[in-house]
């Protein structure tokens, strides 16, 4: 008869807050390439990643300071910054070979019309497939940065510089943002494709 305590010991990410393993063994059982997206206080990445034995393999990444290289001017952990990513990662997973992929949002809660939606709506758009539900995309004029632009069309000149100071700083002005998205996406179409 054995004798001691029947506590089991959680891991160690498990513990941490940084891995959710019943998510992580379903997304494995699927036997797809998984797209892992994940934004921090100042960046968004986006990942598409093979499961291995030996370790997990990254085949393509992408992340928001790539799109600083092009010229975006904007925030990169914003819904455009986002969109942008997935949608650059998107290109370079179908360069790679790459058409068909899992959604992975670690322990991000699924919420309708999030940042990591936006990254998924990117890498549909630039032609991966990725199995998903049309409701939780976010809507276009949120990812093109219109609701911000006619949200500053609504302030007067001192509201615009103090909430849109970051934008002014690097030279975009919050009325120009859906146009300087375009420019950007066009960009990555033509530099990546």
């Amino acid at each position: 008869m054995a004798h001691g305590s029947r506590y089991k010991l959680a891991f160690k990410r498990r513990k941490e807050g940084k891995t959710d393993y019943n998510a992580r063994l379903k997304l494995i059982g699927l036997d797809k390439s998984r797209m892992v997206v994940r934004i921090s206080n100042n960046h968004t990445t986006t990942q598409i990643i093979n499961v291995n034995p030996k370790g997990d393999e990254t085949v393509v990444s992408a992340h928001s300071k790539e799109l600083e290289k092009m010229g975006w001017l904007g925030s990169g952990k914003n819904t455009q910054a986002a969109y942008l990513t997935g949608f650059l990662c998107g290109k370079k997973a179908l360069k790679e070979g790459v058409e068909e992929v899992a959604l992975d949002i670690g322990l991000k809660s699924s919420t309708k019309g999030s940042k990591v939606f936006a990254a998924l709506k990117g890498a549909l758009d630039a032609g991966l497939y990725i199995p998903h539900n049309d409701v939780i995309l976010p809507d276009e004029d949120r990812i093109r940065g219109e609701n911000l632009a006619k949200y500053a069309e609504t302030l007067k000149e001192e509201e615009v510089q103090e909430k849109f100071s970051q934008y002014l700083q690097k030279g975009l002005s919050p009325l120009k943002l859906p146009d300087h998205f375009e420019t950007i996406k066009k960009k990555i179409e033509t530099e990546v494709s």
